[in-house]
């Protein structure tokens, strides 16, 4: 099986995102180091960016300097299952004083990596290849109905 990521609401669906070993070797790796142990996180519905839900990657899982990370397999019109990782610092944004380790998913096509700076090419370090329909239906009821909680892990 090809190294990957489960992404399973707590109450519903689940889909297997396949690493992007080859195109994003930094940063998939070292998004596969950080889910060492599975981590839920809360999933919100974007606001710029389309159909994309995001997580923020919580405390215990942030085992690597994100200033780091090198621009690999950069896109900003994703296409529908890409997965991207993105790091905001403190204060990037006028207001925002948190850090943003995000990882989002994209769950449908016209996504566009926008938002309040403008366009920000992330790193696609995942793609789901099958199996998105149902997980993708859930993730557009966040929009509807409020954020749900998320569980990533590792999938070999």
């Amino acid at each position: 099986m090809t190294r990957g990521i489960y992404f399973e609401f707590q109450d519903g669906p689940e889909v297997f995102a396949a690493l992007k070993s080859e195109d994003a070797p930094v940063s998939s790796k070292l998004i596969w180091d950080a889910l060492a142990a599975p981590v839920t996180m809360l999933a919100t519905h974007a606001m710029f960016a389309g159909p994309e839900i995001m997580m923020d990657l919580p405390e215990s899982a942030r085992t690597f300097d994100p200033r780091e990370v090198p621009a690999e397999n950069q896109q900003v019109i994703p296409s529908a299952g890409d997965v991207i990782w993105y790091y905001q610092a403190p204060n990037q944004m006028a207001g925002l004083t948190n850090e943003v380790w995000e990882i989002g998913l994209f769950y449908g096509n016209g996504g566009r990596i926008f938002g309040p700076l403008g366009w920000t090419p992330c790193n696609i370090v995942a793609s789901v290849r099958e199996g998105l329909e149902e997980f993708a239906a859930a993730c557009a009821q966040i929009r509807l109905s409020g954020a749900k909680y998320v569980t990533l892990r590792r999938a070999e």
